[in-house]
């Protein structure tokens, strides 16, 4: 489903760093939430308007409150589809309800090719994917003029990176002044460390002539 916000540049640079907070702390309360982002970006809001922010963002689409299960858990493949168009006007709707509520399929997206959808579903073994595609086949059959599929063995990342966000928030003067306070606190959090660690050196030192 598209977000209810045309393009990213659409989202502030505040509720970008929210965003970004959310996401590194996604069992954090709004309260932690809220402590962290004036600690690290200067942003004193209430928990209450913090939690306001984050259900608009929620309610737009921005961004989904989701637990994934650990990748190694599944088989993965990569299925890709191409129309025969003669049914396609009659089959495409039924096939493509089919994907978006299948639980197997973990992402589902248009292409810039002859196979226009494609798809990454998981399983837990082999034969519970080739039991998949047979009964996939035996449904929607009609609509496919190829199908072509690729096992995914090795999955090598499987995250969000907040990092992009903190690219975005680079590119306004407002994001700017977010970023740059939150290198300060990170500073001023490694001098207290550096300053604890001498005086437990220096401590240590005594003790020990």
């Amino acid at each position: 489903m598209p977000s209810a916000i045309d393009e990213i540049d659409d989202i502030s640079a505040r509720d970008i760093a929210i965003l970004k907070a959310r996401i590194e702390h996604p069992t954090a309360s709004v309260r932690v939430l809220k402590e962290r982002l004036e600690d690290e970006y200067g942003i004193s809001l209430s928990h209450n308007r913090v939690n306001d922010i984050l259900r608009d963002l929620s309610d737009k689409d921005v961004f989904r409150q989701v637990s994934l299960l650990n990748e190694s858990f599944f088989e993965y493949h990569l299925f890709q589809i191409a129309f025969h168009y003669p049914n396609f006007e009659d089959r495409w709707e039924e096939c493509y309800d089919d994907l978006m509520n299948d639980p197997h399929v973990l992402m589902f997206f248009n292409a810039d090719d002859y196979h226009h959808w494609q798809f990454i579903a998981r399983f837990r073994k082999h034969e519970k994917s080739e039991t998949w595609k047979h009964e996939f086949f035996k449904k929607h059959g009609d609509l496919i003029a190829q199908f072509d599929s690729s096992s995914l063995p090795e999955i090598h990342k499987f995250r969000n990176d907040t990092e992009v966000l903190e690219q975005i928030l680079h590119e306004t003067e407002e994001g700017e002044k977010f970023v740059k306070n939150n290198d300060g606190e990170t500073e001023d959090r490694e001098e207290d460390l550096d300053d604890e660690t001498e005086r437990v050196v220096a401590t240590d030192g005594g003790a020990n002539d």
